[in-house]
């Protein structure tokens, strides 16, 4: 089960990694290479939808995500569909990363998309070269395949548990490690 990371994939965080921008997530990479790498935070959404973030911006219900600690003041998304939005990047057959936004506002103005179909972020999560690798080194991470459905998941609080119990007993005990050992 030791996949190596690529766009597409998803990195899921070990029950001990105590980092407070990373703990008990799901990432999903949007670029992987020998220069770094670059991914959203999946499963962390915040209280405001993207129209509440950007001024003239058309109401739509879609929630926007803290992406990750790197540049809070930008807006990025993904999304999932066939048609295409100029300017964006595939990340795997049938999703999407980025594109215009003037496209997208005359999308949502038009009633073409859904909100559901749609992940905002506020920052991202970056690697520079080798870094992923340095901290899959220290069991930081764990690698896995997902699918569009895991990613668009409605229960974002859930999705690190149910991701992990999906995987099989080794990581379903990992799933149930108590957020404070501690305590328990």
């Amino acid at each position: 089960m030791n996949k190596k990371p690529a766009k597409g994939r998803i990195l899921i965080s070990e029950p001990f990694l105590n980092d407070p921008n990373f703990k008990r997530t799901i990432i999903l990479l949007t670029e992987h290479s020998e220069e770094g790498s670059i991914g959203f935070v999946m499963n962390k959404p915040t209280d405001y939808r993207i129209h509440e973030v950007i001024e003239e911006f058309p109401e739509f219900d879609s929630v926007v995500y803290y992406g990750g600690p790197v540049q809070l003041n930008t807006l990025q998304f993904i999304y999932k569909g066939e048609s295409v939005i100029d300017g964006s990047i595939e990340i795997v057959p049938g999703l999407y990363w980025g594109g215009s936004f003037d496209i997208l506002k005359a999308l949502i103005t038009s009633g073409a998309v859904s909100p559901a179909d749609f992940r905002f972020f506020l920052g991202y999560s970056g690697w520079t070269e080798g870094q992923i690798d340095d901290e899959l080194a220290i069991n930081s991470w764990i690698v896995a395949d997902t699918s569009i459905e895991n990613i668009f998941s409605g229960e974002p609080d859930k999705l690190w548990r149910e991701t992990l119990k999906g995987m099989g007993k080794k990581f379903a005990i990992l799933a149930s490690f108590p957020e404070n050992p501690s305590v328990n």
